[in-house]
């Protein structure tokens, strides 16, 4: 076995075989990781601790955990540990960079055809069949974390309790936090301290509560940008101020963005934001790729790569200052029972959003069976699942060309 997914705290001397191999797994990730983050953390799972035991499930928690409690995106900020658990700083820069180009250059290329067509393309029949699919692969990573994050008593219940309280439409952060809270209590009254950590997904795009509080911060130091005037420093400073204190996605993102480019500066309509957000939704890959078509729209190819770099770089920042601390706050029985209670939020969170996305997305009898299918082959073959990913994806092509779906 591999020497980092025995000791979190182990430092193994890196390859060039191991960022060539980093490339390779998050530009095919980036490619075909749809869903949102919760079935973007599945798929790296999937890869990193089922197949090719990078990381044992305890640490791969542990990151997620601290993914979570970091501004930025979600998913992206869990590539970009992996890669630096498995090469470092070079590690970090490829596997991030990696997630991120297949989506910017998808979003980018949508970008171009909405300036030259003035509309979208329809992809509904592609997320037809790839929707069902993902649940099956959340499902799938949700099995295989809950034992090591929920393994007492007191992280079980804590985890319950956090399941309703999403459900109900607490912010995802009070939840988080809430939970961290609640198990370092419990671990000094001695009930139990539980297994590591797993953070969720990207918290759900259902929160329209988080989204207007999101919108009340979102003219947070204005700084260079002027109303009126789209230039490539504002461009830029709108972006990076977005990716250094938002967390979540979905509506949160829709109501910065909206905040900042439809009210303050005027620079789009209300009509193309909501077609940029869309975009981000349905293209594979982190959904922050959104500023891509955003930057594109509004200043061409040279937008487009601005707002993008604006929008990711405080999550490398971000990882590259905490991702050392992770093994330290493992050792601390304070910040490890907060990682315990973090993590277990985490999954309940991400169970949240599976059901969500279930309600959405099994909507007919040929969706249940696709989804059951997928389950079967994740749970009995150990299918890889990019290739029901992209199997769902081509079933999704045949029903729309049969006329069965739209």
């Amino acid at each position: 076995m591999n020497e980092s997914t025995t000791s979190p705290t182990s430092v193994r001397r890196w390859t060039g075989a191991d960022l060539r191999e980093l490339a390779w797994l998050f530009l095919r990730l980036g490619v075909t990781a749809f869903g949102g983050p919760a079935a973007h953390v599945a798929m790296m799972q999937d890869e990193v601790v089922r197949r090719r035991k990078w990381l044992s499930e305890e640490r791969f928690l542990d990151l997620l955990g601290a993914t979570n409690l970091i501004p930025g995106p979600n998913s992206t900020e869990m590539a970009i540990h992996i890669g630096y658990d498995r090469a470092r700083g070079p590690g970090l820069a490829v596997a991030g960079i990696c997630f991120i180009l297949p989506a910017m250059l998808i979003t980018g290329a949508l970008g171009w055809a909405y300036v030259r067509f003035g509309t979208l393309p329809a992809a509904t029949w592609l997320l037809y069949g790839i929707k069902p699919v993902m649940i099956a692969v959340v499902v799938q990573a949700i099995g295989a974390l809950a034992p090591k994050a929920a393994r007492t008593r007191s992280l079980r219940l804590l985890g319950v309790l956090a399941a309703v309280l999403a459900w109900l439409g607490v912010n995802e952060l009070a939840v988080l936090f809430g939970a961290g809270a609640a198990s370092v209590a419990l671990a000094r009254l001695g009930r139990g301290r539980g297994a590591p950590s797993a953070r969720p997904p990207a918290p759900s795009d259902e929160d329209t509560g988080a989204g207007n509080r999101a919108a009340a911060l979102a003219p947070w130091l204005p700084g260079f940008a002027v109303a009126g005037s789209v230039t490539l420093p504002g461009l830029f400073w709108v972006f990076f101020k977005t990716g250094a204190v938002l967390f979540g996605s979905g509506y949160v993102l829709l109501a910065f963005l909206r905040a900042d480019l439809v009210e303050r500066l005027g620079w789009m309509t209300e009509a193309q934001l909501l077609d940029a957000i869309a975009v981000g939704q349905v293209t594979p890959g982190p959904v922050f790729t959104t500023a891509t078509f955003v930057g594109y729209v509004l200043a061409g190819p040279a937008g487009a790569l601005v707002a993008t770099v604006g929008i990711f770089l405080p999550a490398f920042f971000f990882v590259a200052v905490s991702g050392p601390l992770v093994p330290r706050l493992r050792r601390s029985p304070v910040a490890g029972a907060v990682l315990d209670g973090v993590n277990v939020a985490s999954l309940a969170l991400m169970l949240v959003v599976t059901l969500q996305l279930g309600r959405a997305s099994l909507i007919d009898l040929p969706t249940v069976l696709l989804a059951a299918a997928s389950a079967l082959l994740l749970f009995r073959f150990k299918v890889n699942s990019t290739w029901l990913v992209v199997g769902g994806g081509a079933l999704g092509w045949a029903i729309h060309s049969a006329g069965f779906a739209g």
